[in-house]
This record gives structure tokens, sequence and C-alpha cells, in this order.
């Protein structure tokens, strides 16, 4: 074969490969452990697409009064019901339940949400897993909190998004910095560990530019600003006026 013709094949090959599986030659895992939890400084609200396809939704929050153990509080204990979930963001949340939910933890459990992101009501499974997944350790501590969970749809066994919020006390409260990545696909019931047909397309490149768009990130990146500034604002009186705390 001609030099030529050979070099065009090796071209058209990569191509190939990047469309499907995406560039990433040093991307072993999620960068979360440098960006969400050990970097210092300015932390960028952004939605970014990532060579691998999916989407990147960074948010920051500034938490004045607020520490990481009443965040710890108020997922792990008071939030139980529609109403509670509602002072969160009054425009966007609708409703909410639990499965397998026990107070004082919230590992293994999974949120049920009804909520608006951006005009679109979604009806999610919020599934709530062990930050070492993530991390390779757990970083919670006494001045931290971390709240991990991979997103799915709420009436079908298909996860289709991870997310991070890690919470660290500052002098003046807290800092909570929030991490989305969209398409991210993942079937909840397989059986044997077997990868689905769904999770081998739908976690190729080519499908997450299809299936994620700029304006979901963007819609998602808005949401989040609004519940954790409602958050910072509504939760000291709650946690301080609650007969359930430990003072």
């Amino acid at each position: 074969m001609p030099i030529n013709s050979l070099i065009k094949l090796i071209v058209f090959l990569f191509l190939t490969a990047v469309c499907i599986f995406g560039l990433q030659p040093f991307q072993a895992s999620v960068d979360a452990s440098k960006t969400l939890v050990e970097q210092e400084g300015i932390y960028a609200n952004e939605v970014k697409r990532l060579s691998d396809g999916t989407y990147l939704v960074a948010v920051r929050t500034d938490m004045p009064d607020v520490k990481a153990e009443m965040v710890r509080w108020w997922f792990k204990e008071f939030l139980q019901t529609s109403e509670q979930y509602k002072l969160w963001h009054p425009k966007d949340h609708v409703w909410m339940n639990w499965e397998n939910k026990k107070p004082g933890t919230i590992i293994g459990a999974s949120h049920l949400v009804h909520e608006y992101i951006g005009k679109d009501l979604n009806k999610l499974r919020i599934n709530f897993i062990d930050p070492s997944e993530f991390f390779g350790y757990d970083p919670n501590d006494i001045n931290t909190f971390v709240l991990c969970a991979k997103v799915g749809y709420l009436l079908e066994s298909l996860n289709i998004a991870k997310m991070c919020h890690i919470i660290r006390d500052t002098k003046k409260g807290s800092e909570m910095r929030t991490r989305f990545w969209l398409g991210h696909v993942e079937e909840r019931d397989v059986k044997n560990n077997l990868i689905s047909i769904q999770e081998l397309i739908g976690n190729t490149s080519l499908a997450r530019l299809f299936m994620v768009t700029k304006e979901d990130a963007e819609d998602l990146k808005k949401h989040a600003e609004e519940e954790m500034k409602f958050l910072s604002e509504i939760l000291p009186n709650i946690y301080n006026s609650n007969s359930t705390v430990k003072q």
C-alpha cells in the first residue's frame, strides 16, 4: 500500500475512533479530587464539553453562616417532604420522596424528584453513592461534607449523569463546589455486570454529542446556582430553630 494511502487510512481510523470513543488519552478518571477537594482559590462557574463528549457543569456557591455540618444535617435528617423540598427552590421544585432512606444516613438512598430544569419538568432518581467511588477515598471529615450520586430517569432503569457536591468550612461559613458530568449512561438493573447495548452506544462520543446539548448544560447550571443560593439563605434559620439539632 502506498505511504500516502496508508497515512489516509490511519487518519480515517483515528478520526472514526475519536467520533465513537472520544479523545481522552490522559483521562483515566474524573478529575474530581484535584478540582473539588484539594484545589485552593477560584473555582469557575462554567459549562464545558469534554473530549469524551460529556458536558461538565461546574457551580461554586458561597454560603455565609452555613457550615458543612448544617448541609450534612439537611440531607441526612431534615429533608423529608415535598413542602420542605420546595423551600430549596420554590419555583423549580415540585415533588420528592425517598427510597431506601434511613435517618442519619444518605449512602444507598435514592432521592426521587420532580423538578423543572429550564422549561422541562424532569422526573429523576438521584442515587447517592460512597464518595470513594469518585475519589478513591472518602474525603468527608468534621469540616467537609461530600455528597456524590448517579442521576437517572425516575421511570426508566437508566442513569444519565454523575454529580458531586463538596461543602467545605470557611472563616465566614462554607463554600460549596458542585460538579455534574452529563452523558454518563448506565443501566441500573443490568445483571452480572454486563454492559448493555444502551451503555455501549450511549457512552460513545458521537452519541453524547446528540444526546447532551449546551442548552441542557446551561439550564442545569442556572438551576444549580439558584437552588444552592436559596439553600444558603434558608438553612441557618431552619437549622438553628430545629429541635432535633444537637447544639
